[in-house]
């Protein structure tokens, strides 16, 4: 047995395989899988031990979520993040600074929600960290990570803002480019977070989200791809393909025990780091705006609840039932599973419009 391993290791010296993106993306994603299949019972038991009566439930949202959902423990993110950092960790090239750029984003993002979950829990009440404090922690994260971004690129795009469709037309932002970028995380991470309010319902756009840029940032990393596909080319991003298959395996993982009825609920732990991550490899690829439209649907239910906000405050009236709109199509009759099920449709009709304005040859 140890003779076949040691000639399977030279033969895997050998070919070098460990080289390929592709190999280690397909690395990322199975351990990252395994890893939450292997350790999730065990957190979701020990986090419905912690908590008790579990994440609390909106009085004023759809019944039945009273009925179904009471009682399920919050956090779940925890049993992503672990699996993707520890894949990440252990497939990706960490001489890359963009790797740790997302890795900083991610944790940091992760560990403000952890905070707010855990008050939440707490208090038995939807009244977390305050809001101005945890987007101002978000906005400092988001602003550092864009920076490092601007000192990690090379060549003329470190603070500028491509487009779709043409290649080369670049907006040069200056140093309103780290504003520009910490936006784009924050606002990310918490198009996500308002996105999680169902079971299932946010984790399958984020790895259709986390497939595409697997893809973009595998071609705008790759000089003889980009140059043939029409692509600008950003040095060194090519390696967040990993970063993306461990976001990808540990998604799937995750799904495995949030698929209806769910075990454990994501929670702001991971639906802000998920997002955070999504936003911090659109700014890093300069796929920005491609992001705005491959996760539409997170688009989508940040602007219904600044709609129904607006709205409210200056007329008095709701546009929507309950926002986000998720809520609302509940509220019309949709069952839960329907309401997922055609939000994910979506999710692939979104992605493929995106990966379509990439000016393919």
């Amino acid at each position: 047995m140890l003779y076949f391993l040691g000639q399977l290791g030279d033969a895997l010296t050998a070919f070098n395989v460990f080289r390929y993106i592709t190999f280690r993306t397909a690395g990322a994603v199975i351990t990252a899988l395994f890893f939450v299949f292997l350790f999730g019972p065990g957190m979701i038991a020990m986090l419905r031990l912690k908590q008790g009566r579990g994440q609390p439930i909106r009085e004023d949202g759809p019944q039945t979520h009273l009925l179904t959902k009471k009682g399920t423990p919050t956090m779940g993110g925890l049993m992503i993040l672990s699996g993707a950092v520890f894949s990440t960790l252990l497939w990706a090239n960490l001489g890359n600074g963009y790797v740790w750029v997302v890795l900083f984003v991610t944790i940091g993002f992760g560990a403000i929600g952890f905070y707010d979950d855990y008050l939440k829990v707490k208090r038995m009440s939807h009244a977390g960290f305050g809001s101005k404090q945890r987007l101002l922690l978000e906005a400092l994260i988001g602003c550092i990570a864009a920076f490092a971004t601007s000192q990690l690129a090379q060549g003329a795009y470190g603070t500028s803002l491509l487009f779709p469709f043409v290649k080369d037309l670049a907006l040069n932002l200056g140093y309103f480019y780290i504003l520009f970028g910490g936006f784009v995380v924050v606002a990310a991470g918490n198009s996500v977070n308002l996105t999680d309010g169902l079971d299932g319902l946010a984790i399958v756009p984020v790895m259709v989200a986390a497939a595409c840029f697997a893809l973009i940032a595998y071609l705008v990393g790759s000089v003889t791809f980009s140059d043939y596909l029409f692509l600008n080319y950003v040095p060194g991003t090519a390696e967040l393909s990993v970063v993306c298959g461990a976001l990808i395996g540990a998604g799937l993982g995750f799904l495995w025990f949030n698929a209806p009825p769910a075990q454990i609920f994501m929670g702001d732990t991971g639906s802000l780091a998920l997002g955070g991550a999504l936003g911090s490899i659109a700014v890093i690829t300069k796929h920005e705006i491609v992001l705005a439209i491959i996760g539409g649907l997170f688009v989508l239910e940040t602007v219904s609840v600044i709609v129904q906000v607006a709205s409210f405050r200056l007329t008095g009236k709701r546009v929507f039932r309950m926002a986000p709109i998720h809520h609302h199509f509940e509220h019309l009759g949709w069952t839960e599973s329907q309401v997922v099920i055609r939000f994910w449709i979506i999710s692939f009709v979104l992605a493929l419009i995106g990966l379509s304005s990439l000016k393919l040859r």
